[in-house]
């Protein structure tokens, strides 16, 4: 079992930043892929990136390449997400996730079994 704790959302400006953090606590919480994923309102949950349980691998919907980074530190069982450059369209529920730590798809939330509660955050015009 696998508990996932958000933190770090907000609410910024147009072009500003936030980085969100998910702390893993539970046996062997450094040993899973870990995601990002987002929900805006009236809209259907979404891939946003996901990082291997190494940290070798990363990767990212095509909407955030090059704005948002994912990272890791299995030390600190803590997962993390700097958010650059945030759009209005940004503005969703954050959701953290823990899966298999070998997977094909990381971009599919079928391939997680654990979530966290969420954080929101809100990007202003």
């Amino acid at each position: 079992q696998v508990q996932l704790v958000e933190s770090g959302g907000g609410l910024v400006q147009a072009g500003g930043s936030l980085r969100l953090s998910c702390a893993a606590s539970g046996r062997t919480a450094g040993n899973y892929l870990m995601g990002w994923f987002r929900q805006a309102p009236g809209k259907e949950r979404e891939f946003v990136a996901a990082i291997s349980w190494g940290g070798s691998s990363t990767y990212y919907a095509d909407s955030i390449k090059g704005r948002f980074t994912i990272s890791r530190d299995n030390a600190k069982n803590t997962v993390y997400l700097q958010m650059n450059s945030l759009k209005p369209e940004d503005t969703a529920v954050y959701y953290c996730a823990a899966g298999a730590p070998y997977s094909d798809s990381p971009q599919f939330s079928y391939e997680y079994a654990y979530w966290g509660q969420g954080t929101q955050v809100t990007v202003s015009s």
